[in-house]
């Protein structure tokens, strides 16, 4: 089950599993309230690359008539505030039931913002040096080989311009999420992780039913070496917490980095 090989691609799976979050309302496809939108327009805003700690205001400087690409960010969240709060938006995911979601607060709340249904490591639609920013929040476990992701995100930065990024650390793909409580932790799983190896073709199906996508946890070097590698100066860094997960009690499951395209 590889992306573009048999009956289901991994693009596929995880495009109908989100359609499905959607549908359940789970909290990463709520679309944001007229109310913080209206806040965002007053210059009262924030918004996560990560569960739980907002992204420093800094990190993203003037954002005043920047063009920004909210890069697997459907849902309605995060492209609409930073549209409100003045920048030029374009909202990138590959799921249409999450940019539907985006079109709706647009609609609602008078935004001009640009959706593009595409998968995040292949933005072969947008040109060259087309975006002042990406923000990029926890999203590339869900693509088997998030070096593209880097590459596609510098090639679309114009000189000078910033990726924020958020992304999962891989501790949290060592030991199974669902032991009972009180059971100790055992590290089942080697690094890089992958469902496509980890999970049998019976537990893939069940975890679509659950509307759960097929995740794939990415070595550190993958994530920032990665990120060095196509061009970027990495010049911010954060931790967070907020998996519910059994590792979420002794370490940050969760990392955020600020890089410049040199």
């Amino acid at each position: 089950m590889n992306r573009g090989d048999g009956p289901l691609s991994v693009e596929e799976h995880n495009r109908r599993a989100w359609t499905q979050r959607v549908r359940e309302k789970d909290v990463w496809t709520l679309p944001v309230s007229a109310e913080e939108v209206a806040a965002a327009r007053r210059g009262q805003w924030s918004v996560l690359l990560t569960p739980l700690r907002p992204v420093p205001r800094e990190w993203f400087g003037e954002l005043e008539g920047k063009r920004v690409l909210a890069l697997a960010s459907g849902g309605g969240q995060q492209g609409p505030i930073l549209a409100a709060a003045g920048a030029q938006v374009t909202v990138v995911d590959v799921t249409p039931a999450q940019l539907a979601q985006d079109a709706f607060v647009a609609a609602r709340d008078g935004l001009d913002i640009e959706l593009i249904a595409c998968p995040m490591d292949d933005l072969s639609d947008i040109a060259d040096e087309s975006f002042d920013l990406v923000f990029h929040p926890v999203a590339n476990l869900f693509v088997e080989d998030c070096r593209l992701v880097w590459a596609e995100c510098h090639r679309v930065l114009r000189r000078g311009g910033t990726l924020l990024a958020g992304f999962a650390n891989p501790l949290l793909f060592l030991i199974d999420e669902d032991i009972a409580p009180g059971q100790n932790l055992v590290i089942r799983h080697p690094l890089p992780y992958s469902d496509l190896l980890a999970r049998t073709d019976e537990e893939r199906a069940e975890r679509l039913e659950r509307g759960e996508p097929l995740e794939f946890g990415h070595t550190l070097e993958d994530q920032i070496a990665g990120q060095l590698e196509v061009g970027f100066q990495i010049t911010g860094f954060f931790e967070d917490r907020g998996a519910k997960h059994p590792i979420d009690d002794f370490a940050a499951t969760f990392l955020a980095t600020r890089a410049v395209k040199t």
